[in-house]
């Protein structure tokens, strides 16, 4: 029988889908460039490929529900490498490829600005795909501020609402990052908590949250770092590195946060390493986004849209995962496996955990 959880997906993709107003068409052909003036093109650009969930679960996602809706259709695929001036190269070259729907998820969503405009004066429709861009025609991703809500508010639970923390933000350019942080800041603020230091991470990466919060160890004391706020799980597994390599037991690490569901990620929770992560369903987001960019491509006007920041959006909700819900979430809805968290190395936790 299905979760609630996987309901409540199923139920907002479904949501998402029809308020797109698109009407299925059968299967794609391959991936390729567009050959022709009808041809029905749709870029796809991702910001990066270091993160798990770009090329394992995003691209795969949209792709496949394309191919499946649009039998016409073309899929011209780009990864800037985290490389802001790249993806606006990729942005020209797309629009001369034929693209007239692009789906975007941004490097910097600011820079990106004018490379979007351009793309509009030729004639594409531009979707922001899980981060914003004030320029785009249409925005769907989760609601961000909520994730840095939730994150924060599991910390301060976690800590019993007293201690010392620092945080790990994410990268400035990314706009999702200045919404995580104004939310975890909206719960960190108005509780017992005090920060002590607080990083914006360039690259959202695990070695410099490693290299600051080694910093901050030895300005403090690592008995003074008693929670930490990190925005994703890679600066999660870079905060817990530096904390037991200054001499922290593993059963003595504080309550640490994280985002993206990584499955290393998950082998931590399990472990009692990290308290939780921020999983947001990929289906429902990259699926909709694909069911969107179709309904654009065959010059459907969608409908149902909420307004953010001017654009006209979809919105999802994220989930908080801990040891007590791994299971019945991502497990169950297929993204990872019990054997891929439960490695040789966490076969007893996952046993005490009950997750076998």
């Amino acid at each position: 029988m299905a979760s609630a959880f996987t309901r409540t997906a199923a139920l907002a993709a479904a949501a998402l889908l029809a308020g797109a107003g698109l009407t299925a068409c059968g299967a794609n052909d391959e991936t390729g460039d567009g050959n022709g003036d009808d041809a029905k093109v749709i870029a796809l650009l991702l910001p990066e490929s270091e993160t798990t969930r770009y090329e394992s679960y995003d691209r795969p996602l949209f792709e496949t529900k394309v191919k499946a809706l649009c039998p016409d259709c073309t899929i011209n695929y780009y990864n800037a490498d985290k490389d802001t001036s790249k993806q606006a190269q990729q942005m020209d070259t797309a629009i001369t490829q034929g693209a007239s729907v692009i789906v975007l998820d941004p490097v910097d969503g600011k820079a990106i600005g004018g490379a979007v405009t351009d793309a509009q004066a030729n004639g594409a429709k531009v979707i922001a795909y899980d981060r914003f861009i004030a320029e785009a025609d249409y925005y769907t991703s989760f609601d961000n501020a909520t994730v840095g809500k939730f994150q924060a508010q599991a910390l301060v639970d976690a800590m019993g609402d007293k201690g010392k923390i620092i945080m790990l933000n994410g990268d400035p350019k990314d706009p999702n990052a200045a919404q995580f942080k104004e939310g975890a800041h909206s719960v960190i603020d108005a509780s017992g908590l005090e920060v002590i230091a607080e990083f914006d991470n360039p690259d959202w990466s695990a070695e410099n949250a490693q290299k600051f919060t080694n910093d901050q160890i030895n300005k403090f004391g690592a008995e003074n770092i008693q929670g930490v706020y990190a925005a994703n799980d890679q600066q999660a597994g870079g905060a817990i590195a530096a904390l037991t390599g200054a001499g922290v037991k593993a059963d003595a690490l504080p309550p640490v946060t994280g985002q993206d569901a990584e499955t290393a990620a998950l082998q931590r929770i399990i472990a009692g390493e990290q308290t939780m992560t921020i999983y947001k369903p990929y289906a429902p987001e990259a699926e909709g986004a694909a069911e969107l960019a179709v309904a654009l491509v065959n010059g459907e006007t969608p409908s149902d849209t909420t307004d953010f920041e001017g654009v006209p959006s979809y919105i999802l909700d994220p989930v908080v995962l801990t040891k007590d819900n791994i299971a019945s979430t991502i497990v169950e809805d297929g993204l990872v496996t019990v054997a891929e968290i439960c490695t040789a190395e966490y076969a007893d936790d996952c046993a005490a955990a009950g997750l076998q």
